[in-house]
Order: structure tokens, then sequence, then C-alpha cells
């Protein structure tokens, strides 16, 4: 038995060859020995042998130029083969479509009857070198052409660029070896399709290579409806044209989009976009109706927004909401419980993480609202109908005709700064946003305007607003909306807008409730949203600034059940409505 040299062991190891006792020699055509062969028994260099060989290298190069060069590894045996064991492997037959290579490295294995293990193993090496080198270099032939391809027809197609990619994988389905490869170019082609999607259509009309500055002026003088078919056009455009810069125009002139008269943007987190496509649904009237909160007995409620809480004066209590998400509805459990008073709360502000509320006891409350610090004092001799605060002052009106103003410095709480005597019932009062002067809303009882503005710092009267009020027209609700500019609204039906700029004597603008209802309170977006809250059949209406006509009316009750509107708030997406025995909410963003 003839065993293997002491370095084919090493050899086959790294080929994949089974090492083993080498079989009996057998003799070929010619009588003479040869190389062990694919085939199990030895061939010599004629006869039969020669010709397989032959055959064998010439499909070899066949398919080499296909570029498949696969190297076979043929069936061995021992003897006549019978038994199918793997054998050793001369380089040619091996190597398959590098047969070449493998001949060229060993070239006395044709010549020379015998061969030893290792020097097949060499050749078998050699030939796979040869042959993994062509099918490499036909691959990437070929996966140049086919990228080529691709690019081509993500050109042609612009859009579309998953389609060539999907193409593309299929085709190279096929071969060995290319998955994770192609999982990779894959991703990579996925990512430079999303930053094409995002870049600039590489096609289309000269106006979009323009630089971006000129497009944002020239789409500046688009109206909302041109803005809104240019986003349909690419991907690229929707990106452009969903800019805050292009609607901050449109959103300024739509009803409650979150911007002041004076432009002053206070919902900076909503996108622009967004936030004018609620206003349409304002501005049409477009809403759902939903109660939040309901009451066993009649209430005069008020209250107040902050954050994502709402806080409402139920009886002699405050109680403090979180809203759900959605804004439309609220957390059952209250977040918190302030109470201090012996009687109903009337009217209540929220300043410096504190409430202030004035109750039918003649007290004002202050309440910490983080803590349980609560503090009362005896204000006015009857019911404080109104407070306010701002800048650390609080201001108090009351139904025994007095105005007074207060400190809200801990420790000078219950120390009043100046008492005025107004000579009528206090209905209504608001601190200018100067903090240089307030006005007082009255009853209207006497012969002197109910609306008259006092200096916060020396109590004494500086004007009164308006020369035409008719007796009994008190002021119910008065607001600051900027330092000169004021809306009121009460009794005699009418909302009126005063600017100190131009007149005391006249108001700018009216508007007068269609059914001659009292309107107890009034609600503005500082813009050109205003909203009112009459005194039958909880009617609330919607006006447009620009307009003298109502825009829209929502009655919130029925006949058996009618109430006014005590308070109203409202923000982008939602209007409150405080009634005598429920809180209305009415979505504009999902109606």
């Amino acid at each position: 038995m003839v065993s293997p040299p002491p370095g084919a062991a090493a050899v086959a190891a790294r080929t994949g060859l089974r090492v083993g006792p080498a079989p009996p020699p057998l003799m070929g055509s010619q009588g003479r020995l040869g190389p062990p062969g694919n085939g199990g028994p030895g061939e010599g260099e004629g006869g039969e042998a020669r010709k397989l060989q032959e055959g064998r290298v010439a499909r070899g190069k066949r398919r080499k130029g296909k570029g498949k060069g696969k190297a076979r590894a043929g069936q061995g045996g021992r003897g006549s083969g019978a038994e199918g064991k793997p054998g050793p492997q001369t380089a040619k037959e091996a190597a398959g479509p590098g047969a070449e290579a493998g001949a060229r490295a060993c070239p006395r294995e044709e010549a020379e009857g015998g061969g030893s293990v290792e020097e097949g193993a060499r050749g078998i090496i050699k030939g796979d070198e040869g042959s993994a080198g062509a099918g490499k270099e036909a691959q990437g032939r070929e996966y140049r052409k086919k990228e080529a391809w691709r690019v081509r027809a993500r050109r042609r197609e612009g859009a579309r660029p998953g389609r060539a990619q999907r193409q593309g994988g299929q085709a190279w389905a096929d071969i060995p070896g290319t998955g994770v490869a192609m999982a990779a170019e894959a991703g990579e082609e996925e990512e430079e399709a999303a930053r094409e999607s995002a870049a600039r259509p590489a096609a289309g009309p000269a106006l979009w290579r323009l630089p971006e500055e000129l497009l944002l002026l020239i789409c500046s003088y688009l109206d909302m409806r041109a803005l809104g078919r240019l986003a349909q056009v690419c991907r690229w455009l929707r990106r452009f044209t969903s800019c805050d810069l292009l609607w901050r125009r449109i959103a300024r002139a739509s009803l409650n989009s979150g911007f002041t008269r004076l432009g002053t943007d206070l919902m900076t987190s909503v996108p622009v976009k967004e936030r004018v496509k609620v206003s349409q649904n304002w501005r049409l009237g477009r809403c759902r109706e939903a109660i939040l909160l309901k009451w066993r007995c009649s209430q005069m409620p008020w209250m107040q927004l902050e954050d994502d809480s709402l806080y409402i004066s139920q009886a002699n209590f405050i109680l403090a909401y979180q809203f759900r998400p959605d804004g439309a509805s609220l957390n059952r459990r209250p977040l918190g419980v302030f109470a201090g008073h012996d009687e109903d709360v009337c009217h209540f502000v929220l300043a410096n993480s504190h409430i202030i509320s004035a109750g039918g006891d003649g007290k004002i409350g202050v309440h910490k609202i983080h803590s349980t610090f609560t503090v009362k004092y005896s204000a006015h001799e009857q019911e404080v109908n109104c407070v306010d605060c701002k800048g650390g002052i609080i201001v108090s009106g009351s139904r025994d005709r007095t105005a007074k103003v207060w400190p809200l410095a801990s420790g000078q709480l219950g120390q009043c700064l100046h008492t005025i005597q107004t000579e009528d019932r206090v209905w209504s009062i608001a601190i200018s946003p100067l903090l240089s002067s307030f006005v007082t809303g009255t009853a209207c009882c006497g012969h002197f305007s109910p609306l008259r503005i006092w200096d916060l710092n020396s109590g004494q009267l500086m004007t009164h607003l308006g020369s035409d009020f008719p007796p009994g027209a008190g002021v119910l609700d008065v607001m600051y909306e900027s330092p000169f500019t004021l809306l009121s609204c009460g009794y005699d039906t009418y909302v009126r807008y005063w600017d100190l700029r131009t007149s005391v004597r006249k108001c700018v603008m009216e508007w007068e409730e269609p059914h001659d209802s009292t309107l107890y309170c009034l609600q503005t977006d500082g813009n050109h949203l205003l909203a009112t809250g009459s005194s039958y059949y909880g009617v609330v209406r919607l006006w447009d600034r620009r307009q003298r006509a109502c825009l829209h009316a929502f009655p919130l009750t029925s006949t058996p059940l009618s109430s006014p509107v005590y308070c109203l708030r409202l923000t982008t997406k939602h209007l409150y409505a405080a009634l005598s025995y429920n809180l209305h909410v009415l979505d504009f963003q999902n109606p």
C-alpha cells in the first residue's frame, strides 16, 4: 500500500480533499501508469482516457466563455469505482472552466504516468484560482452592464427607482455568493432613492432650477388652492410647498391660525400649513360638538386654560382637569381642587403659578397651583364680581361700587394700595399690558360712560370711552387685545372694538347680536376671529371681524334647558363653552 507524501495532508486540508491510502495503479490502454483521475481508475496518455480528458477540457473552455467558472469535483472511487468513495483529482478535471490554468500549472502530469497527491492538490488550487478570477471578471462585466441599465431606467421613470432595483435583484438572484452583497446594495439604493426623492427633480421646467430664495418669493404670490395643487406634482415640490414661510401670509389672513394682528406666532411648534387646514373648518363652521362635564344643579361657572389643563369653577370650588391628547376630552379625575370661599366663585384668573379668585363672600383667594398654599382675605363689603392680575398687581371690582388695587407679594397680601369709588356696580375689569392703567366696566346706571380707564399707580381717572351708551347698557366683559386696543360687550347687545390711538369717544368697529340677546362673554384669537356667548339657548356665535354679519351660530341648549353662555375659551383647534349645567366643546380639528 502506498502512503501519501508528508506534505499532502496539509494541502489536502486546505483544499477540502480526503487523504487516504492510494488506490492500486491500473494499466491504461498503452500499458503505462497514469495519474489518478476523476473517473476512479488511473488513465494513461492514450486511448479512451485521453479522449475523455480532451472532451472535459473542451467543455471547460466553452463554460469559461459563458462566465460560469465552477470547479467541478468528480466522483472518485477505489479500484473500479464501485464503492463510490471520493478520490484525488487532477487539476484539469477539478478546475472545469479553469482547466488550462491547471494544465499549465502541472504540465508533467500527462506526460508522465505517475503523480503524487500533493502535486494534484497544487493543480486543483491553481485551477480554482484561475476559474474564480475568470468568474469574478465575468460577474463584474455583467454587474456593470446591469448597473448602467438600472441608472438609465431610473432616469426614464424618475419617481420609480424601486422597480429597477427589484429587477436588478431578480437578475442576480441565481448567482451563488451574491446574496449578502445584493442585500447591501439594495439598502444603499434605497437610501439613494430617498435622497433623490428629497432632492430636486432632474427633469422639468427651468423654473425649478432657480435658487430656493427666488422660488420662495415666486410661490409666495400663490393662494392656498394653487399651493395645494403644486404640492401634488412631485415629492420635492410637496416638501418645498410645506415651508412655513409660504403659508405665513395665508395664515395671517385666516381665522384662528395662531397669529396675532401684529404677526406674532403664538404656536411655533405646529406647522403653519396644518393650522391653515384647520382654519378652513372655522371659516366654514365645520365642527363636532361634545359635552365634557355635567353638573346636577345650575351653576355660573368660569374657566381658564393653561397648557394641557383646564381650570373651572363649580360652586365654591375650583377644579383642575387634564386634557387627553386629542384635546376634545378630559381625564375624569381632577388634578386638584382649590377651596377657600364660603360662597360661589364668581371669577378667577391664573398668574405667576397662582390662582386668584373672587367670591360671592366678598373675599379674594390666592392659591398656589402646585402646592396646598391658600390665602384668603376680605376685600369688599359685597360680592366680588371680577378680578385681574398682571405684573404682581391684583385689581378687583365689586357690587359695592368700588375697585381696589392689591399687591401679590407674599408679605403684602391683603394690604390695599388704592380704593377707587366707581359710583356704580363693577361687572368687569382688565389691566393694560403696559401695566400703567386698568379699565372697569360698570352697570351704566349713572350719567357717565360704563367704560372708564384708571391710572394703576395713583388710582386717578384717566379717561372714559364712548358717549352714546343708553341707560342700563352695562359692560359684562372687557379685554385688552393690545396696549392700545380693547373689546367690550354687555347688556346693549353690541360688541365694540376700541382703539385708544384714534378716539376715545367713538369705537372703531361694532357688531350687533342678531337676536338682541345680552352678550355675557367674548373671546378673540388676537387677529380676525371673534366668539361671543349669548344669554338665550346657549348660542355661541363666530364673527369675522372684517365683516359686519355673523359668520356662524351654534345653539348648545334646547328650550327646556335654556342657559346663558357664561364663559368662552378657544384654541386653534377647539372652542370651550361653559353653561349652567354642562361644559361643551366644539372640535374643529376632527369635524
